[in-house]
């Protein structure tokens, strides 16, 4: 046992103090973020807003959010990651507390956008952040580690959330996720000195590659829209399926999602220090990764069985840890010779674009085809997407038997000569 303890603490050696302050912080906000899982059920069930209707705010949900990304890559590259990492925390905190008094469809569908432009402005900043704090060997861990602190505060948060909506109702939500925003931020200004950052930020790549001429790199986006799109049902069209066709209350559900973020938290770390040392590419992985994601919804509709949902939330949360993780150290691998802003920026806008698409498609098909037809559906997303990881590793290898036959055509020239 002692062993095994002493092996799991391994696994978070060596990495760099500003990893461990981001994670925190990130943790802090997290652990407040209540209001999107249960946001299908407040606007339906508070609000009173028909499925459509919740389908086309989510859909606001996501264009906030591709604008947020984009925008918060082109500051990052302007001004840096510490100010706009600093900006987006506080005024998504005052947001966030703002958005519980929006009860109109139109209002609602301004007001989530808004909140959506500036919290996502964070996601370019904080990924490339950190890049800059880590070293290149442990940057899949560092991504990692940040996810521990998300899915331990997201573990936390949809349990909480689950009773302080019992207790208090769904008001509580706003005010709890805007003061942990707020709180993030201060954390942030004590722990991060801007003036140890300002030499990381003013870092330049000479002659930098446009992330939009990186034929690989657009493909990699292509499957993770198509992942993204699938694996947000788990956080819109899911809760009101675990509702109404399983009959689970809030607390339930929230207790449902919160176990996902806890077997993150417990196993992530570990897995992905065993899976740096296999001889398994970056893509492959991604792929097994959006193939147990994809099985998730399969299993579905095999039985009414309630515990099939834990067997269907276990195979999403494996997924989830073995293709997050890996995707994101792929996109800053890729970013090494361009503007990490904009490369970070196109990443968080592909699952920005899930959000526009993913909710509404979800929703619409579950209201007019029913659950089940939807998931086939969903499953069939997920094989595209799993095609496309399986052809963006072989266009890889083609490249790199290429460049090596180039490399030896040069070495030949050099003896002849």
């Amino acid at each position: 046992m002692q062993t095994l303890w002493n092996n799991y603490v391994n696994t978070f050696k060596g990495l760099s103090r500003e990893v461990w302050w981001l994670s925190l912080i990130t943790f802090i906000n997290r652990a407040g973020t209540m209001v999107i899982p249960f946001l299908s059920l407040y606007l339906t069930k508070s609000l009173g807003f028909a499925v459509s209707d919740v389908a086309w705010i989510m859909s606001a949900f996501g264009l906030g959010s591709v604008v947020g990304s984009w925008l918060g890559g082109k500051l990052t590259d302007k001004i840096g990651f510490y100010k706009v990492m600093v900006h987006s925390l506080l005024a998504t905190g005052v947001l966030f507390i703002s958005l519980q008094f929006l009860n109109t469809f139109a209002s609602f569908c301004i007001g989530l956008f808004l909140v959506m432009v500036v919290a996502d402005s964070f996601r370019p900043a904080i990924f490339v952040a950190l890049s800059a704090y880590s070293k290149p060997k442990n940057k899949t861990r560092s991504v990692t580690l940040i996810r521990l602190a998300i899915n331990l505060g997201f573990s936390a948060g949809p349990a909480l959330g689950g009773f302080i909506i019992a207790s208090i109702g769904y008001g509580g939500l706003f005010w709890v996720d805007g003061l942990t925003c707020i709180v993030a931020t201060m954390v942030l200004i004590y722990v991060l000195n801007p003036k140890s950052t300002r030499q990381l930020n003013e870092v330049k790549i000479l002659n930098p590659r446009s992330a939009y001429s990186d034929k690989a790199f657009i493909i990699f986006l292509l499957s993770m829209t198509l992942f993204g799109i699938v694996f947000l049902q788990y956080f819109s069209t899911m809760p009101i399926y675990y509702k109404d066709a399983h009959f689970l209350t809030e607390v339930e559900i929230g207790i449902l999602l919160g176990m996902n973020g806890f077997i993150i938290f417990v196993f992530e770390m570990p897995i992905i220090k065993w899976l740096e040392n296999t001889r398994f590419t970056k893509t492959n992985l991604m792929l097994f990764g959006a193939l147990l994601t994809g099985l998730s919804f399969v299993v579905l509709n095999l039985t009414s069985w309630i515990g099939i949902l834990v067997i269907g939330m276990l195979l999403m949360t494996f997924g989830e840890m073995i293709a997050f993780p890996f995707s994101n150290a792929f996109a800053m691998d890729r970013a090494k010779k361009g503007n990490q802003g904009e490369y970070m920026a196109l990443y968080a806008i592909a699952f920005s674009i899930a959000h526009i698409f993913g909710h509404n498609m979800g929703l619409q098909m579950i209201g007019k085809l029913g659950f089940d037809n939807t998931w086939f559906i969903i499953t069939g997303l997920a094989a595209v997407c799993v095609f496309l990881l399986f052809f963006l590793g072989r266009f890889l290898n083609i490249k790199k038997k290429q460049k090596q036959s180039v490399v030896e055509v040069e070495e030949e020239e050099i003896l002849w000569i």
